[in-house]
């Protein structure tokens, strides 16, 4: 298994700069970049041929562009800028060697029947796959759990994405998203992890289905959420790519950035170590 580092853990409290120097320092195998700010604040006095420098002169290495944001039932004008968002992101990545972009679904308090999300999204993910197969990026869709997200469970990210049928499209599995919708055991003891490309570990305070948020989030181990059935069942099940750490609490934003990291390190090891070599 492989050791990733999610910039919104450190995302008051550091810039892409040390998220580098710090992630490298301490071991980690890659970093998901996020483009809706740490990117765009990195180019203001970097350029790109800088940080594709950076990734040839040092261990660390980019896994996924995170992210492209309510992919899904748009209305034309709104579908048209994200593509032109998406190709950008589809040009940067190439050059630097990214893996994925993480496509999050629409979150709104507009009703969608379930028929009408899964048509938008299988439509919208397939042209994503079409568009990405010269560049060898691959897309992972990333479910929230949260009441407002389009696409809030894991059986249901997992039924898109087998409806999409590309094999450059699958799945973030966050272990937040997945406990915070309640998200059924079963559907992922019968999904195929070949679908699943990268998984995000996190652990939340204990409050009910439908009321979590972001902020929730805490240290892995330190949680409600049975970490151990996920990564246990991702074992037997053969997944051994990436563990990706990702936390948005504000205290933690109170931190020395190095300090965060290191502990996000230490706390994401004690957890998938009891199921994982790195």
């Amino acid at each position: 298994m492989k050791l990733c580092f999610n910039q919104a853990t450190t995302l008051n409290n550091s810039n892409l700069v040390k998220d580098l120097e710090y992630c490298e320092k301490h071991g980690y195998d890659y970093i998901e970049i996020r483009t809706m700010d740490k990117l765009p604040e990195y180019l203001e006095d970097h350029s790109i041929d800088d940080l594709a420098q950076y990734f040839q002169s040092n261990h660390i290495k980019p896994l996924a562009f995170n992210a492209l944001v309510f992919f899904n039932n748009r209305d034309e004008a709104e579908y048209q800028k994200l593509l032109d968002e998406y190709r950008q992101m589809l040009d940067t990545g190439s050059r630097l060697g990214v893996e994925y972009i993480v496509a999050v679904p629409l979150v709104t308090e507009k009703k969608f029947t379930h028929a009408d999300i899964k048509a938008s999204s299988v439509k919208v993910l397939r042209e994503l796959s079409d568009l990405a197969k010269p560049y060898g990026i691959k897309i992972a869709v990333e479910f929230v759990g949260h009441p407002q997200c389009t696409v809030n469970t894991f059986g249901q990210a997992y039924d898109i994405v087998e409806e999409v049928a590309r094999d450059n499209v699958g799945l973030v599995l966050d272990c937040f998203h997945f406990h915070a919708m309640g998200s059924k055991r079963e559907d992922l003891l019968r999904s195929d992890v070949s679908k699943i490309f990268i998984v995000h570990i996190d652990d939340t305070e204990d409050f009910p289905i439908g009321f979590l948020t972001d902020e929730d989030r805490v240290w892995p181990g330190l949680g409600a959420i049975d970490l151990d059935f996920i990564f246990a069942t991702l074992k037997e099940k053969g997944y051994d790519h990436v563990v990706s750490v990702e936390l948005f609490r504000p205290e933690y934003y109170e931190l020395d950035a190095e300090e965060a990291i290191r502990t996000a390190k230490e706390t994401t090891l004690q957890v998938v170590s009891r199921h994982y070599n790195f």
